[in-house]
């Protein structure tokens, strides 16, 4: 059998790496977009560098070096900066808005014929802030995972008899470089921070669901809410 093939932002490093390495392991042939990649990555693996805030340039990129019907699109990547929102900078404010909204939009633009055609999968990795209306000091970023997620609930209606499955994941503080802008990060005890695997194993969970029934929206939070301070 032909593998199937998933195309993944944000592949080069956390929640988006963890999901590619574990669809490899499903005999998925991956397309990963981000900006840098390890060395020795595994057979199937085709890592594609591209910074998908460019997102002018996004629909010529994935012509030249994406097949034209894929199996399973998985916006994963996503940037964020906190502060209070008149400290924050134009750059960043553009930045957050064409990563974390337009590039997800411009590609299930981009791929959504060929994903009717094949009966397939759309994953929007959004946040828990999405569905928070206190993002203090975050309200930029929370807006732009807000948008994500209503995207993704409007669209599900839009092609569910076409047989496209759109799946909405919600993890709350994770183990990644997404709060490398910040002046916080999450505590490192396992009750107060999720592992990219974690949240890469209910994306495969999802996805593996029976043909016919759909998990729509999984929302994953530690047991604990406790952040740190940087030094």
């Amino acid at each position: 059998m032909n593998p199937k093939i998933a195309l993944v932002t944000g592949a080069s490093s956390g929640i988006g790496y963890e999901t590619a390495l574990k669809l490899l392991s499903e005999n998925y042939e991956v397309y990963g977009i981000g900006r840098s990649y390890p060395d020795d990555l595994p057979e199937g693996f085709h890592p594609l560098v591209f910074d998908l805030s460019d997102t002018l340039a996004l629909p010529a990129f994935i012509k030249a070096n994406v097949p034209a019907e894929i199996d399973l699109l998985i916006n994963c990547a996503g940037v964020s900066y906190y502060g209070p929102h008149e400290t924050l900078s134009v750059k960043s404010l553009h930045e957050m808005v064409s990563v974390n909204v337009e590039a997800p939009l411009i590609l299930t633009n981009l791929l959504l014929r060929g994903l009717r055609e094949r009966g397939g999968t759309i994953v929007m990795i959004s946040s828990v802030t999405a569905k928070q209306s206190n993002n203090t000091f975050g309200c930029a970023y929370g807006a732009t995972k807000a948008a994500m997620s209503h995207f993704s609930d409007s669209l599900f209606e839009e092609v569910r008899k076409s047989g496209v499955r759109i799946l909405t994941l919600h993890p709350d503080l994770t183990d990644t470089a997404l709060y490398r802008n910040a002046d916080f990060r999450p505590a490192d005890t396992p009750d107060c921070v999720l592992s990219p695997a974690e949240v890469a194993d209910a994306v495969l969970w999802a996805t593996k669901a029976r043909c016919g029934m759909v998990v729509r929206d999984i929302t994953l939070r530690p047991q604990r809410n406790r952040i740190e301070r940087r030094k």
